[in-house]
């Protein structure tokens, strides 16, 4: 189970979009928390631990626990909305989760030791990633940061499907129960004379 990890968040009064612009000036980024069979609940965050905390993949995937006024929330980050040119984030939302409900979420996949495989070490195969993340269904606690895909034995020729994911306990890939044509493929290995056909 990955670790869980704790933002601090106070309850915010004010609404509308000059009181965000206000927040925003005074290093406060808006935001919403919802779900879990409860009403909606107005937040605001200090940016700058915003602004460090999205640079790390637990953020977008992991359970962050909220520290509203002591009481925890335990979310999901659903939706992020960022400034398109200046360095800011402009609000988030939070979904509640319910530690006995299973959840649907997207993480992402950490390849390792290609550099040291037979395809790796080819000067003329390429290795693609087809997918840098996959969507789960978990309940809370068996939620991973990520999962990783080991290309230690991967040569020439061979792909790396969806089904062939090397699953934490407790996970499972939803796309799979839909039939063999949503397998989709994660690592490719081509030579690069396959390339060149492929694309004559």
């Amino acid at each position: 189970m990955a670790k869980s990890h704790e933002i601090k968040v106070a309850r915010r009064d004010v609404q509308g979009q000059g009181a965000s612009r206000r927040l925003r000036h005074a290093g406060v980024v808006p935001g919403i928390v919802y779900g879990g069979g409860r009403e909606p609940v107005k937040v605001e965050f200090n940016h700058n631990e915003i602004w460090l905390a999205q640079f790390n993949d637990w953020f977008y995937s992991s359970i962050i626990d909220l520290n509203l006024d002591g009481t925890i929330h335990k979310v999901l980050l659903r939706d992020m909305q960022r400034h398109p040119y200046k360095q800011l984030v402009m609000h988030l939302d939070f979904q509640r989760v319910n530690e006995n409900e299973v959840l649907h979420a997207s993480v992402p996949l950490t390849f390792i030791n290609e550099d040291t495989s037979p395809a790796g070490k080819a000067a003329d195969v390429l290795v693609t990633h087809e997918l840098k993340e996959v969507a789960i269904a978990c309940l809370p606690k068996d939620l991973p940061e990520s999962i990783e895909v080991d290309l230690g034995e991967l040569k020439a020729g061979d792909i790396i499907y969806l089904s062939g994911l090397k699953l934490p306990a407790g996970v499972e890939i939803p796309a799979l129960k839909l039939g063999k044509n949503h397998d989709d493929a994660v690592v490719i290995a081509k030579t690069a004379a396959a390339e060149e056909a492929a694309a004559e």
